[in-house]
């Protein structure tokens, strides 16, 4: 649906609704960057909801995590979260109304019935399932000390449809579902309730999520028409699989949107990196997220599965990296690295250039950095390279223009005009200044230290 179209039936409301009993995992992340993207585009609402009624599992440091990731990854909300253990109330007096109207029923089995019926059923080749033995009974007869459920009157015959924006209309008949249960025995209302009252209430008008929720979503349709609520749009996307072409899971690597915010993403790759999991706009790869905003159409939702490749991954990061702010990535070092002198962090900033050309990740970027930020040490040098250093510095000495542009002109002159080839030169310079042989170049590294600098650490070999 293009943004014009929905701009004349309404605004979109679209919702992310994460459990918070771990991190924010990044299938979730991806389901709220389309959401987000999604009502962005077409001015709509993105709201929160924290689904948080499982208590045992439910922790405030997960809550913070889920919050953490998506600011980290620029995706804001527009209203306060709602927490939906909070209204719980609410729940179990709808389901209640249900009741009253005949809509629901309370439902006496026990357990061991339960167990019965599925046994029953499975014996005969039928799909285990809760066969309404107390759909139409008078609660009168229920038997002492028993504390009912709340069940749905499940419609037994016809069918109900999705009509999915992704997927397509799917259909399932309705003798396959049975009537599910709305409020347990304690009084606690299940998720399937749950989803569909809080959806009802934030006015969510889209729902795009991952397609293991499309079973759900019949159970979902059938209590918001037991209700007689307008139904959302759906949209069910294909989960992510890993580079085997297998659902994501821990054995191929970071699950978390904070592992790969550890591992040196910035949050624009994983950003564009997510978006391209399921959405696509030609061929373009490299996607702002001002142009995400702009391009993005449930349209161009796809209906196959995709894979996180981890090398597409770290080329897009490269690319985040070259072109991201200098004074954003020195500040982003400095987290990681800690506090460092006014002298080296001006140096780090005027070799941040070069450094950035040479990573893919801001880890990449920290150990690299290192030249210019660790105390220096002497590294052991071979008689050749003392010799060429030697001559070198006399020449370095005599250089007042120290621009990049000056010091490449005038060590290039000074090689040929020396014995040595420049290649020699470069390296030993680059062994004398920061006793490695992967630096960015010379000429970067001259600039970066500073000429007092740099021929203090030259002269330290010949003192």
């Amino acid at each position: 649906m293009d943004k014009n179209s929905l701009e004349q039936a309404v605004l979109p409301v679209t919702r992310f609704a994460p459990s918070p009993t771990g991190f924010l995992h990044i299938g979730g992340a991806r389901t709220a960057l389309f959401n987000w993207l999604l009502a962005r585009h077409c001015g709509g609402k993105f709201l929160l909801r924290i689904e948080d009624t499982d208590r045992e599992r439910s922790t405030l440091k997960a809550v913070d995590a889920i919050f953490d990731g998506l600011r980290w990854l620029g995706i804001d909300w527009d209203e306060e979260p709602v927490f939906q253990f909070s209204r719980v109330q609410h729940h179990v007096e709808l389901a209640e109304k249900l009741v009253r109207e005949g809509k629901a029923y309370y439902c006496y089995c026990t357990p061991e019935e339960l167990e019965t019926m599925r046994r029953e059923a499975g014996e005969k080749g039928d799909s285990p399932k809760y066969n309404g033995k107390w759909r139409d009974r008078d609660p009168r007869d229920a038997p002492p000390g028993v504390k009912p459920v709340i069940r749905l009157k499940t419609p037994t015959e016809g069918s109900t449809s999705v009509h999915d924006i992704v997927q397509g209309t799917v259909t399932v008949s309705n003798d396959q579902l049975d009537d599910m249960i709305l409020v347990r025995s304690d009084r606690t209302p299940t998720f399937m309730l749950s989803v569909v009252v809080d959806d009802h209430d934030m006015k969510i008008t889209h729902v795009v999520r991952g397609d293991d929720h499309l079973t759900n979503t019949f159970r979902h349709i059938q209590i918001f028409n037991a209700f007689g609520w307008d139904i959302p749009k759906f949209g069910h996307v294909p989960l992510i699989h890993g580079p085997d072409g297998a659902k994501l899971s821990k054995r191929h690597g970071a699950l978390g949107i904070d592992a790969y915010r550890s591992m040196g993403y910035l949050p624009e790759a994983v950003c564009n990196c997510l978006l391209r999991l399921g959405w696509s706009h030609g061929d373009d790869e490299i996607i702002s997220k001002e142009q995400a905003i702009q391009w993005f159409n449930v349209e161009s939702l796809g209906r196959s599965a995709s894979r996180l490749d981890f090398l597409k991954l770290d080329n897009l990061n490269g690319h985040y990296l070259r072109v991201a702010d200098n004074d954003r990535l020195l500040k982003d070092l400095l987290g990681m690295i800690g506090d460092i002198s006014e002298e080296k962090r001006l140096r780090l900033l005027r070799g941040m250039n070069g450094l950035k050309q040479r990573t893919k990740t801001l880890l990449e970027l920290r150990d690299l950095a290192s030249i210019y930020t660790n105390d220096f040490v002497a590294a052991d040098l071979t008689l050749e390279e003392k010799n060429i250093l030697s001559a070198a510095l006399q020449k370095l000495k005599s250089i007042d223009d120290w621009s990049e542009k000056n010091m490449e002109i005038e060590l290039r002159e000074f090689a040929a005009a020396s014995r040595f080839s420049f290649g020699k030169v470069a390296q030993a310079l680059r062994n004398a200044l920061t006793g490695r042989k992967i630096t960015p170049s010379i000429f970067e590294m001259l600039i970066s230290f500073g000429k007092n600098e740099s021929l203090g650490r030259i002269n330290s070999f010949f003192v």
